[in-house]
């Protein structure tokens, strides 16, 4: 993992993947193809540069046109990002369809893909960290699940209303996709730092899984090496 706010030449991402890469016990020429989803466009021509450079691959991007599997009916496919792209493909090639995919994220994010393939909506985005962000005055908390509800200061109560919120808000929302799209039998699949926490504490997930985005970038660089 490597954080996106900080700009990084491509040499610093070279240097650095490398690193991450021997730490897990691998060799830099045993690393042969590569994919990116991004959603920070900034970073793109540092860290595509950085592929090349280091390790003499030019990386495939999960883009407009790219062969997913998935059928994209939304109003503008090249505005849904790709991490939900590479999310609904994971889910679905794993689970079939109607799938309801649930991603906690920095925001998160909730979208749909029906029987047949089709990536049906564009999606609800939320987030959790909208709080912390915009009033100063709050300290970033460590997001777990107070003993109760009932918080007697600020840090469990702001945890309260993250961890509760969240599952409050996810119980609602899974089940409003559910009447309005039909698919009451829709399997509901999660994945993000967060969705651990969630999922532990509610029914209405059938399933999480931490590594979703990571096996559907692996379908999608199946489907498109060359």
């Amino acid at each position: 993992r490597m954080t996106t706010k900080i700009q990084r030449t491509s040499d610093e991402y070279g240097i650095a993947l490398n690193e991450l890469i021997w730490h897990q016990g691998f060799e830099k020429s045993d690393i042969d193809a590569c994919i990116v989803a991004s959603v920070v466009p900034d970073i793109m021509h540092s860290l595509g540069s950085a592929m090349i450079k280091y390790f003499g691959i030019k990386p495939i991007v999960v883009s407009a046109g790219i062969k997913t599997g998935l059928k994209i009916k939304t109003e503008n496919p090249k505005q849904v990002g790709a991490d939900r792209i590479v999310d609904a493909v994971a889910a679905y090639t794993l689970h079939g369809g109607p799938v309801i995919v649930i991603d906690y994220g920095t925001a998160t994010t909730y979208d749909v893909v029906g029987a047949d393939g089709t990536f049906e909506a564009p999606g609800i985005r939320t987030s959790a960290q909208a709080m912390w962000n915009q009033a100063a005055m709050l300290p970033a908390v460590e997001i777990k699940k107070p003993e109760s509800i009932l918080a007697k200061e600020t840090i469990s109560c702001m945890q309260a209303g993250i961890v509760f919120g969240q599952i409050g808000q996810t119980e609602y929302i899974v089940k409003k996709i559910k009447e309005e799209s039909g698919y009451v039998d829709a399997k509901v699949v999660a994945s993000g730092g967060l969705g651990k926490i969630i999922a532990n504490e509610t029914d209405i997930i059938d399933v999480y899984d931490p590594q979703l985005t990571l096996k559907g970038l692996r379908m999608i660089y199946e489907k498109n090496k060359r």
